[in-house]
């Protein structure tokens, strides 16, 4: 396992932008997919962005494509979101993900992955 800790998360008023950074606190021999997901208040966590462990493909959820966009630095060990025209409903707690067993090229479903981060609050103002 790794640790993931997440940073970046904040309070914008509504078409700001944030960009959440996760930082895995080991470097490992192999790569591995890693996902955003949030938990939005009163409801059940969900998929929000995947990366492929080799960075060739991702895929984001219908809700935030076209605004979020999910990237890698390899030499930091960081997975980024790139949070662009918030709106109120992207309020929630955004968790970091990684599939370090490899088992997925492109995991979807929170079980598909097995190292979480604590989560980092975003608060969008209307």
């Amino acid at each position: 396992q790794v640790q993931l800790v997440e940073s970046g998360g904040g309070l914008v008023p509504v078409g700001d932008s944030l960009r959440l950074s996760c930082t895995a606190s080991r470097r490992t021999g192999n790569r591995y997919s890693m996902g955003w997901f949030r938990q939005r208040p009163g409801k059940e966590r969900e998929f929000v962005a995947t990366i492929s462990w080799n960075d060739r493909e991702t895929v984001h959820a219908d809700s935030v494509k076209g605004r979020f966009a999910i990237s890698r630095d390899s030499a930091k060990n960081t997975v980024y979101l790139q949070m662009n025209s918030l709106k109120f409903d992207d309020t929630g707690v955004y968790y970091c993900a990684a599939d370090v067993s490899g088992t997925y090229y492109l995991p979807l479903k929170a079980t598909d992955f097995d190292s979480w981060g604590q989560g980092t609050q975003v608060t969008v103002s209307s």
